[in-house]
């Protein structure tokens, strides 16, 4: 099934078509409360004595997540939410140092990150056997016609939820393995902010600030901005981006407020894109030794990655008079991104020691608007209440990409005499020579347009304990690929059934369904119908406040059994030659998950997870696929992170954690006519570590990840696609609260 050897996807980013293609912690002096107008995000430290001993607290009010929107798109709370929701809040960002959403996922259950081990452009994540699609502010982001993320920066967010399973009904085009949203950073009344600066491993060098406060009685403001200078751990990479971020609270009346939101975001990596090493050499062993992670097979003084990205739009929230508000979400995007890049593709003989090299050069634009408005609000009937939303988003996107490629003479696809020289995997001389050719951009790759609109609604009846969830959604999609119209049209819902009892158990069990349109024609020139997904889950929540007021705990607990079908698969067809496509491919996921986020009397945080994930390919054309596993989906995953914080005495302020990260081996791909052989990554177990020191003012904090260094692979895509994973990093942070 084509659309699972995502491989082509990374591969059309930094190189191949096919197989040819293919913490800062926010503290503050003043209290502060959750969702509060204070002008800190969440953390505070407050220095007091007590019978001449001095004590120092640092409150996470937030660290143990109580509601997300992005599930319900309402303020039902996170415990009668019957689906599993993971919330990575800014103060888990924080204290664990987490630099990229592939990171924050590092103790999620359910879902993996850094399959291509540490990339400096993307965020890639699999949720229970799928690529996620990103959503930031409950709005879809321009994502490309290759990878579901844009990369923006993690400090730009208060947090990242991830909303695991169908999430159609409230947002559309979805795979149904789940969404991630982030919230953006937003204008405060009390003036608050911060400066934070980095340093650690591979020269990673950064400063950032983020400040807000009142500008007059009815306007609030916040700037954040970010710049980053790194090295990597590939021998002649560098990499340098530049975030800012503007935004305006109007308060236009006691009940009503617009937001104004907006960002830019810069990205420069030189000297090589990422992956592209043979599995020779990394996974399986070389006659003439191993590679190491250093190790660049591409040419540093010519491969070249640029991103320019921005967006622009508001949020206005009114309360109308009773329990009912209307919210209006819209934002306009562009996404850009060039890249040239030379690759190792093949051995030049059969003692494995040199590699041939091909050129690919990539170029895509991408602009879109997103439009989100929604009515929600409480009803009573009798001892019944209601909580409603309906609501209608419109989503219109414009994408083009074109690509070129030179490659050696015996290449499969556009042989190039005149491509790269090849390299020494060992020694290598990364003179390109003369007869190299910098081939310009000349093939088109996707000229689409999406246009989609759908109308929602939802309804959570609570009678005494019961909570009844019912979700539909009505969703029109145009499609225009090269001039070619399609439309589709899909229903979607969910609904869920839970009980809340006063000791804060909550068990449950739900329904829901997905769709993502699907571009092209059958055998038979007939259009494509959406791929569609649907999910049982049966769980338990717990919400653990009320074990003392000095306790904060969530634990999770879920069985999971989603089914896709309609699921494309490229064959040979001899009317449509070489390639066509059918529809018969379905695919099997089931699991369990255990997830629990903690916080004790303002000292010990801990963060546990455990799921289990068991995938299959269970119907296709292609044969070879049938009973193989989904690429990127560990069937284990489990970690554990803990953290201690001394309060008294002459070590008040000091604290540390230790944290275990185990994931099972997983398939790269999945077999087919590019990638015959299917390689399974290495299993891995990593260590991270922390201390840290507060004041009132001052964070000091050193973060290790994988502190003993383990090397192994993280993925191998196809023959000469394979990732080391992330090596040891420690970064150093000294942040001033003001």
């Amino acid at each position: 099934m084509a659309q699972f050897v995502d491989f082509s996807r990374a591969a059309a980013k930094a190189g191949i078509a096919g197989s040819a293609m293919a913490t800062v912690l926010a503290l503050s002096s003043t209290p502060v409360l959750a969702q509060d107008t204070t002008g800190t995000d969440s953390l505070e430290t407050i220095e007091t004595t007590e019978g001449g001993e001095r004590v120092i607290i640092v409150t996470a009010p937030m660290y143990v997540p109580t509601a997300a929107q992005t599930a319900t798109k309402s303020n039902i709370p996170l415990v009668e939410t019957p689906q599993s929701v993971s919330v990575v809040s800014r103060d888990q960002m924080d204290l664990l140092n987490f630099i990229d959403a592939q990171q924050a996922v590092r103790y999620v259950a359910g879902a993996s990150g850094e399959n291509y081990g540490p990339d400096l452009r993307f965020d890639f994540i699999q949720v229970r056997g799928f690529p996620p699609k990103q959503f930031v502010d409950g709005l879809a982001t321009p994502v490309t016609s290759t990878i579901f993320s844009n990369g923006l920066d993690l400090y730009a967010f208060e947090s990242l939820d991830i909303l695991k399973g169908p999430a159609s009904v409230l947002y559309g085009s979805a795979p149904p393995g789940g969404i991630y949203n982030q919230t953006s950073r937003r204008p405060k009344s009390a003036f608050g902010g911060e400066v934070s600066m980095k340093y650690g491993t591979d020269d990673y060098k950064q400063i950032a600030m983020t400040a807000t406060g009142a500008a007059s009685d009815f306007a609030d403001v916040r700037g954040t901005v970010l710049f980053r200078d790194r090295g990597a751990e590939r021998d002649g990479v560098d990499a340098k981006r530049l975030y800012a971020a503007p935004a305006l609270t109007l308060h236009l009346g006691p009940d009503t407020d617009l937001t104004l939101l907006s960002y830019y975001q810069y990205d420069e990596v030189n000297g090589d894109t990422n992956g592209f090493l043979p599995v020779v050499g990394t996974l399986l062993e070389n006659p003439n030794g191993q590679l190491s992670r250093s190790a660049n097979l591409g040419a540093p003084d010519y491969n070249k990655y640029e991103r320019k990205q921005w967006g622009a739009g508001f949020e206005f929230e009114h309360d109308f008079a009773g329990d009912f508000g209307l919210t209006v979400n819209t934002r306009y995007s562009k996404y850009s991104e060039d890249q040239k890049v030379i690759y190792a593709s093949g051995f030049t003989d059969e003692t494995q020691s040199r590699v041939l090299r091909s050129s690919f050069p990539y170029a895509e634009d991408v602009k879109a608007l997103a439009l989100d408005t929604r009515l929600d609000g409480k009803v009573m009937t009798g001892a019944v209440e209601h909580t409603l939303l309906a609501g209608v988003d419109y989503r219109d996107v414009d994408n083009e990409a074109a690509f070129g490629f030179c490659g050696p003479v015996d290449a499969l696809f556009f042989p190039c005499a005149q491509g790269a020289v090849s390299i020494d995997l060992f020694d290598p001389v990364y003179d390109l020579g003369d007869a190299f050719v910098d081939t310009p951009v000349l093939f088109p790759y996707t000229d689409q347009t999406l246009k989609q609109t759908g109308i929602y609604a939802q309804d959570q009846i609570a009678i005494g304990g019961l909570r009844l969830l019912f979700s539909g959604r009505y969703d029109w999609v145009k499609l225009d690929s090269f001039g070619a119209k399609g439309s589709q049209e899909e229903f979607t819902w969910r609904t869920g059934l839970s009980y809340v009892t006063e000791a804060g158990v909550v068990p449950y069990i739900s329904y829901g369904t997905s769709f993502e349109p699907t571009l092209g024609v059958d055998l038979d020139g007939d259009p494509l119908k959406p791929t569609s997904g649907e999910q049982w889950e049966a769980g338990v929540k717990f919400d653990g406040r009320s074990l003392g007021p000095d306790v904060d705990l969530f634990a999770t607990a879920a069985l999971f059994d989603i089914r896709q079908k309609n699921v494309t698969s490229a064959v040979y067809s001899p009317v449509a030659a070489p390639i066509g496509s059918t529809q018969s491919g379905e695919v099997k996921v089931q699991g369990g998950e255990l997830e629990l986020v903690a916080r004790i009397r303002d000292q010990l945080a801990i963060n546990a997870a455990y799921s289990y994930t068991d995938s299959e390919i269970i119907d296709s054309e292609v044969a070879a696929e049938v009973g193989e596993p989904l690429p990127v989906t560990p069937k284990h995953k489990a970690s554990l992170f803990a953290d201690w914080t001394f309060q008294r005495g002459g070590l008040a302020g000091l604290g540390f954690g230790a944290g275990v990260r185990h994931v099972s081996s997983s398939a790269g791909s999945v077999p087919g006519p590019f990638n015959p052989v299917v390689y399974a990554s290495e299993s891995s177990t990593l260590f991270d570590a922390i201390i840290h020191y507060d004041t009132p003012n001052w964070r000091f904090a050193v973060n290790g990840s994988n502190i003993f260094d383990k090397k192994y692979v993280a993925r191998c895509a196809a023959e000469f696609n394979c990732n080391f994973g992330a090596g040891r990093q420690v970064i150093g942070t000294a942040t001033y609260k003001f």
